[in-house]
């Protein structure tokens, strides 16, 4: 436990030092930002394939899919994963409990904004809020959106067809 205190105090340092940005964190790092931070940094510029996976702690389908976004991730240096948490952003020792059990390496954002029905649909107008959902932004900023949760294959072909 000392040592999850420890990184998360770290982590919680680093992102409070002046000039320090999003893109410095570790690849495993954890931060708690507002929809307008997501925002900006969905609208950041990259030549890669981002995609952004909306899960929960608390969510089944999303913990099983989270190893085919992470194992997809790892092995194409053409893509960039966001994991977007929605869990309860007053108590963020669970997500980063989470990040530990589960030994997540790519970064992980919690979203500190309770009100879903305001920023939903910013996201995308497809979307109910069921999670998991997951935001594809192609480099020349088109957005694809899936709402479910995806098999292995099924997140392989779309990467795959969205890298076209």
């Amino acid at each position: 436990m000392k040592t999850s205190i420890t990184g998360f105090f770290f982590v919680l340092l680093l992102v409070l030092l002046p000039g320090f940005s999003n893109k410095d964190l570790p690849k495993s790092a954890f931060k708690v930002i507002s929809f307008q931070e997501f925002e900006q940094l969905a609208a950041e510029e990259s030549e890669k394939l981002r995609v952004f996976n909306f899960w929960a702690t608390w969510c089944a389908p999303c913990i099983k899919e989270m190893p085919y976004f992470e194992k997809a991730n790892q092995s194409d240096k053409e893509l960039e994963l966001y994991f977007i948490s929605i869990d309860d952003a007053r108590r963020p020792e669970r997500v980063t409990a989470f990040i530990e059990r589960k030994a997540i390496e790519s970064p992980v954002y919690l979203l500190n904004d309770v009100d879903f029905n305001s920023w939903i649909d910013k996201v995308s107008p497809d979307w109910t809020g069921a999670i998991p959902a997951t935001l594809f932004i192609q480099a020349d900023g088109s957005r694809h959106f899936h709402e479910g949760a995806m098999e292995e294959t099924e997140l392989l072909q779309r990467i795959d067809q969205l890298k076209q």
